[in-house]
């Protein structure tokens, strides 16, 4: 009420001045007109490539916590694109890098999902470690076969994403997701050949393990070592596979190597 009172008392006197002088005036009692995207709780509306607001940022920070890692900066540019459609299609949803109200839903479900999850995990024998250029450091109690595995992942992990790597030959160009996993496993002396995704499904043994778990769907394959997760979708930047933060495992069949 105060504001309409406000707004009719210099109507009369800025109508004469004209519209731009209306518009001043209005400006000079409100202050700037409130920020509607920055107000929108995350969810409310759909979010695409070239919007921005605290709810975009909100995005990035549970896609990064769902295993996607994105730079939380507030604005829906081509790399957040690029995390929502690796969301959209491991979780076998319409892959458009447009997130809808219900994909938002879906995103927090998987979010709060993995942190029930590791809350539940018991944790490895020993964690691994991380050193500041992303590479993996096995622990002193590790087994050679671990150990093993862990240096055959940092051989790697300056590789690039590349569809299909890994699988015609061993030392390659670059790697995809189950090429890269069959790789360390070799390196540790725990596969002959490279598997795909759908291999490593019903590769080893049932449900997780002790050091080493690998996690495979149809779309996608990564796995967690002493701790740490290997995994082509866990890239800050170019390069790095190893990762200290989890993701959900739903609709993942979770296999480790037998004694491991």
């Amino acid at each position: 009420m105060v504001v309409r009172m406000r707004w009719h008392r210099f109507h009369a006197r800025a109508g004469a001045l004209g519209f731009g002088s209306v518009a001043i005036v209005w400006v000079a009692l409100l202050g700037p007109a409130p920020d509607t995207a920055d107000a929108a709780a995350f969810g409310e509306r759909t979010l695409r490539e070239g919007m921005t607001g605290s709810d975009v940022r909100k995005l990035q920070r549970y896609l990064t916590s769902a295993g996607f890692d994105t730079t939380a900066d507030g604005q829906f540019g081509a790399r957040t694109e690029r995390s929502v459609k690796r969301f959209e299609r491991e979780e076998e949803r319409g892959v458009n890098g447009v997130v809808s109200p219900a994909d938002a839903r879906a995103l927090v479900f998987v979010v709060r999902e993995a942190e029930q999850e590791t809350a539940a995990v018991q944790p490895p024998v020993a964690e691994a470690s991380l050193t500041s250029d992303g590479m993996a450091v096995a622990p002193a109690s590790a087994p050679p076969e671990v150990a093993a595995v862990i240096e055959a992942g940092n051989r790697i992990a300056d590789k690039p994403y590349r569809y299909g790597g890994g699988h015609g030959r061993w030392k390659d160009t670059g790697y995809d997701c189950s090429g890269s996993v069959s790789y360390a496993l070799h390196g540790g002396g725990l596969l002959d050949r490279p598997l795909d995704s759908t291999g490593l499904m019903s590769w080893g043994d049932r449900g997780r393990g002790a050091w080493i778990t690998v996690y495979a769907n149809r779309a996608h394959a990564y796995m967690v070592v002493a701790g740490l997760r290997f995994d082509t979708s866990a890239r800050k930047r170019s390069g790095t596979r190893w990762s200290e933060a989890m993701r959900s495992p739903r609709t993942y069949s979770a296999r480790h190597p037998s004694g491991f």
